[in-house]
């Protein structure tokens, strides 16, 4: 008889109506209505104030689905996107073509969990980390959420670099990499404190001139891209190694996914949702990094452009130059300013995380963290800007192992324990840690994944016995299917403890 209890408290799909959710809507809008002065000032420029609280199914009402493969495509279609490229030749010693059969193939593999996860937005109305309570549990989750965080803030803090170095570069020593790199920062803080309506805008408009760029730059200096050395023999190491980047700069993005698909009609196609995620993602990265390899392969048999490869910013320039010293300075102007939309996306879900990872903070208004988050990358990204490549190298190596052991586990738990059904969701538990699972098993699967993952890992500064015997960096891979075969018998075991989901 309990037996059959259990199975149909499994079995029983959560019926729900959005009157809870919509009286919580009500009281959040009535607070933020008699809050201070410069609040209701905010809203009524029409500046976004939401934070985590699940947006009900009657504020689900965007149907504008394509908008969401411009916040992606603009966001990674800059100047950040051509310097990981160039990690190819310039770090693992691949030719262009094996850069980009690399780049293409985990460019398309890593796209798609933070395309599936997009869909889960309007079905939900739950911010990416919010969802993942739901795994990890109401205080688990402040692990992944602070994991995301530090990845979040490391890119922001590598795109603030580039563009600032860029825009020095144009100013042939007249403006400081400190200057253009607080210039920046502004520019993509006022994006993300406007919010949600006008990050679509900006995203909707912004990646035009960048291809503009990247056209002329094409059109005057395509032709030297052909005056490329013999490359070093491949080896599966080195192979693997650069997949290792790409995957951290890909599959991260699933931390983030669906906080920008929450207003999205609950009856959204989710196809459509997919694909404009997947392609948002694939053609512009896949691209833009094929194009930085090429550069960065064919740059050191070309004068011009070896004595201005010590930035990215300055080997566009170079590649530039034949256009007309002035022309090539404003067009490179242009892509300095490509990474604040990607910095903007990033500064608006840096908000929301913090939110998560301190559950109090859910009443201070979103935009105040997008100032904080302005107020932490600043400082750092002056400081790590002398180590720019350094800096990339290792950040990208590293993040992917993390998003792998959380992509691995969410995805547990949707298809294996809730059944590929959002009904099996109880939206009112979003923010109440009884109704939630305990986070043990997630946590346990993901941490307990990193023994394996150590040895397996090879950076500069430590390489794993696994890797050691030529392997190359296999950690990603390791991560995603080891947390995954430990997360299901961990959580069915909870499950079966608790008696409930």
């Amino acid at each position: 008889m309990a037996d059959k209890d259990d199975k149909n408290t499994m079995d029983v799909e959560v019926v729900r109506t959005s009157t809870d959710l919509e009286s919580l809507d009500e009281v959040q809008l009535e607070k933020q209505v008699n809050a201070n002065a410069l609040t209701k000032r905010l809203l009524t420029l029409g500046v976004e104030t939401r934070g985590i609280h699940p947006v009900p199914e009657s504020k689900r009402l965007d149907k504008q689905y394509y908008k969401i493969f411009f916040i992606w495509f603009t966001c990674n279609f800059n100047i950040l996107s051509f310097s990981a490229g160039t990690l190819g030749p310039v770090a693992f010693e691949l030719g262009v073509k094996e850069s980009c059969l690399v780049i293409w193939l985990f460019t398309m593999l890593c796209s798609v969990p933070p395309a599936y996860f997009a869909t889960w937005g309007p079905r939900l109305g739950l911010r990416q980390m919010v969802q993942s309570r739901y795994s990890f549990g109401y205080y688990g989750v402040i692990l992944p959420c602070v994991l995301n965080l530090i990845s979040m803030t490391g890119f922001c803090i590598l795109n603030t670099i580039l563009g600032g170095q860029t825009l020095a570069a144009v100013a042939d020593g007249n403006l400081s990499w400190t200057v253009g790199i607080v210039i920046i920062a502004i520019i993509s803080l006022f994006l993300s404190f406007c919010g949600y309506d006008v990050l679509n805008w900006y995203e909707r408009v912004a990646w035009f001139p960048v291809l503009v760029v990247y056209l002329v730059a094409l059109g005057v200096g395509g032709k030297n891209l052909s005056s490329v050395p013999p490359p070093e023999p491949v080896t599966a190491a080195r192979v693997l190694s650069f997949a290792s980047t790409i995957a951290g700069f890909v599959i991260t993005y699933s931390g983030l996914a669906s906080d920008f698909t929450i207003y999205y009609r609950s009856d959204a196609p989710s196809w459509k949702i997919f694909f404009y995620t997947f392609f948002g993602f694939t053609i512009p990265i896949a691209l833009i990094l094929c194009l930085g390899a090429a550069v960065a392969a064919a740059a050191p048999s070309i004068p011009l452009w070896a004595e201005s490869s010590g930035t990215p910013g300055g080997l566009l320039l170079a590649m530039l130059t034949p256009a007309g010293r002035g022309f090539a300075k404003f067009l490179t102007v242009l892509l300095a300013l490509s990474v604040t939309g990607n910095i903007a996306v990033t500064f608006y879900s840096i908000s929301l995380n913090v939110q998560v990872f301190i559950p109090k903070l859910v009443v201070v208004p979103r935009y105040a963290f997008s100032i904080a988050a302005t107020a932490i990358v600043l400082p750092l990204s002056i400081v790590g800007a002398h180590r720019f490549y350094d800096t990339l190298l290792n950040f990208l190596s590293i993040i992917g192992y993390w998003a792998s052991a959380y992509v691995a586990i969410i995805l547990g738990e949707h298809v294996v324990f809730r059944r590929l059904a959002f009904s099996n969701y109880d939206l009112n538990a979003w923010n109440q840690p009884g109704l939630l699972p305990t986070g043990i098993a997630a946590l346990a699967a993901g941490i307990l994944s990193f023994g394996l993952v150590v040895p397996c890992m090879d950076q500069i500064w430590f390489v794993g016995p696994i890797a050691k015997k030529g392997a190359g960096d296999i950690g990603f891979e390791v991560a995603f299917f080891i947390s995954g075969v430990l997360y299901l018998p961990f959580r069915a075991l909870e499950i079966r403890l608790r008696g409930k989901l």
